[in-house]
């Protein structure tokens, strides 16, 4: 049976909504789904268009998007279409939606920089050598099985979250003597979310095609998507 899926992307140019999403549509295609994609989040307000659509795999970091739109996110989730993405494209996107936000289940807070001295004034700034750890329940859930703990060079995000994810993977950011915090934190870098009879998945790292082309990131990334959609 063919599945179908939504890709949407836009918003800040800087994720490389288009390059990004691309790398995953022949997976999604080889595996059977009908795959179509939409430049706006506005499409979410179209409640025929959502009933049809088993899975949503978005890519919009920052912009913003209608209460109607997020509400028909809301609604299509809830009703058991999947939603599913990466880095800004899911856990920074439309900061002025509180509902949303309350739907992903983590925010994007910062990414601490690298030491001052070694700033050249361009995104490496942000760019951190960092592990990613699979925690218990990583070790078993189907997304990361048999996967191990890895290591990026790339930003590190540090996720304001609640206690209804499911965290499968965390990265803990370190204290130094030039950041303001004063103890390390620990932060979700992969987490699924169960919302009504809908699934919801957001891997952290992915600020670029290089980071999403890591073995690792990228397996995570395809079984997420495959986990997420609606069931049969």
């Amino acid at each position: 049976m063919t599945k179908t899926a939504l890709v949407v992307r836009g918003g800040w140019d800087g994720h490389h909504p288009v390059e990004a999403t691309e790398l995953f549509i022949p997976f999604l295609k080889a595996h059977g789904y009908d795959v179509a994609i939409e430049e706006t989040p506005e499409v979410y307000a179209d409640a025929e268009r959502m009933k049809v659509t088993d899975l949503i795999v978005q890519s919009v970091t920052m912009s913003e998007a209608s209460a109607e739109a997020v509400a028909g996110l809301r609604d299509a989730v809830a009703s058991g279409t999947g939603l599913a993405g990466w880095h800004g494209g899911i856990a920074d996107s439309f900061r002025n939606s509180s509902d949303y936000l309350q739907l992903i289940g983590g925010q994007f807070a910062t990414h601490p920089a690298a030491h001052p001295d070694r700033r050249q004034g361009d995104e490496s700034d942000n760019f951190l050598t960092y592990a990613v750890e699979m925690t218990d329940l990583g070790r078993e859930h189907e997304i990361t099985v048999g996967l191990t703990d890895f290591s990026l060079h790339t930003e590190q995000y540090w996720v304001l979250h609640d206690s209804l994810i499911d965290v499968l993977a965390t990265t803990t950011h370190p204290v130094e003597p030039y950041y303001p915090w004063h103890r390390p934190i620990v932060s979700p870098a992969v987490w699924t979310r169960d919302w009504g009879k809908g699934r919801v998945f957001v891997a952290t790292p992915g600020h670029n095609p290089d980071v999403l082309r890591d073995d690792s990131v990228r397996t995570i990334v395809e079984r997420g998507m495959l986990w997420a959609t609606r069931a049969a």
